[in-house]
């Protein structure tokens, strides 16, 4: 149950304040930034009138703003440039301006409470690879992320110019993002389009959930091949994000009745129970396909990355190879 002291009242005099400069003044004392505050609106962290919102929300007098205790625990002592080796972190293009990799399963992209410097920004420092310092602070060059446990290609901007300039591609949603996913049963029909909210669990703030008032979310989905094996059903999907909220298509896929194999978040007991044949540790999802144009020399570039071994592995026992 969250804090009585975390719910705020907006009054006449705070009418009118942006919400990420009304946080930054309230919570100063706790040596918060507005750069943390506002990364915290953008991860639905805070809500105001009970929904999701933006940094840039112009407070009116009344409202009700709740902040989760998550954003005033104390940060944890990280430096996000401490150089720390990852082997199986594979660099697909770097130049002046951006850096594009293949993120393994199981790398957490940033530094954070838990993974103070065991993170794919400290394997890229370790290769010497500098980051853009906007934003936050403990997200350098970060304009869109990866779960922990799905692999594939991600892309980090190392100049400012190049940090706006995939940012707006992004919230313009005119980069193409592609995923190749391992679901548990058949969706029907066979291509589709999942239109539904997305807004923190009610009851666990780690979960996401579809929520009436939540942020918009689309995927596009194609089943590409129906599989049967062991006694259960599962789907190779290839999915299509038109947005890119935080587990979108592990959310979209368990609306829909198909809860991506291996995940050990959004499970019902069937999926479980089938994972448990398969040699994952965790969500069978894998970003194959990122395509944007560059922000700086205007080139259109587009990357790829096969799946990785327990995906491909789980798909052979699945086509009962």
């Amino acid at each position: 149950m969250i804090p009585d002291e975390l719910t705020i009242t907006v009054d006449e005099a705070e009418a009118g304040l942006r919400l990420d400069r009304f946080l930054a003044d309230r919570f100063a004392a706790r040596g918060l930034s507005r750069s943390r505050l506002a990364a915290a609106v953008e991860d639905d962290l805070v809500t105001v009138a009970g929904r999701p919102t933006v940094k840039a929300h112009r407070l009116k007098a009344g409202e009700v703003i709740v902040v989760d205790a998550e954003v005033l625990e104390e940060p944890a002592p990280i430096d996000p440039l401490k150089p720390r080796n990852h082997p199986d972190l594979r660099l697909l293009h770097l130049d002046n301006d951006l850096v594009v990799v293949d993120k393994p399963a199981g790398l957490v992209v940033h530094p954070g409470r838990g993974h103070p410097d065991d993170t794919l920004l400290n394997a890229l420092a370790a290769r010497g690879v500098t980051l853009a310092a906007v934003g936050d602070p403990e997200r350098p060059g970060v304009v869109h992320r990866l779960d922990k446990d799905t692999s594939g290609v991600l892309v980090l901007a190392r100049t400012r110019k190049a940090h706006l300039g995939l940012t707006k591609q992004f919230a313009k949603r005119s980069a193409r993002r592609v995923y190749l996913a391992l679901c548990h049963g058949v969706p029907e029909p066979a291509a589709g389009t999942v239109d539904a909210p997305l807004a923190r669990h009610r009851r666990d703030r780690k979960r996401f959930a579809v929520v009436e008032g939540g942020r918009r979310a689309v995927t596009h989905y194609t089943v590409l091949e129906a599989l049967s094996v062991a006694g259960f059903s599962a789907a190779l999907l290839e999915c299509r994000l038109e947005t890119g909220r935080t587990h979108q298509i592990r959310v979209h896929l368990t609306h829909r009745g198909h809860p991506l194999l291996g995940d050990p978040v959004y499970a019902t007991r069937s999926s479980r129970a089938a994972s448990r044949k398969l040699p994952l540790d965790g969500q069978a999802l894998h970003a194959h396909l990122l395509g944007f144009t560059h922000p700086v020399t205007g080139e259109e570039l587009t990357f790829t990355s096969e799946p990785p071994a327990a995906f491909a592995e789980s798909l052979d026992i699945l086509r009962g190879a």
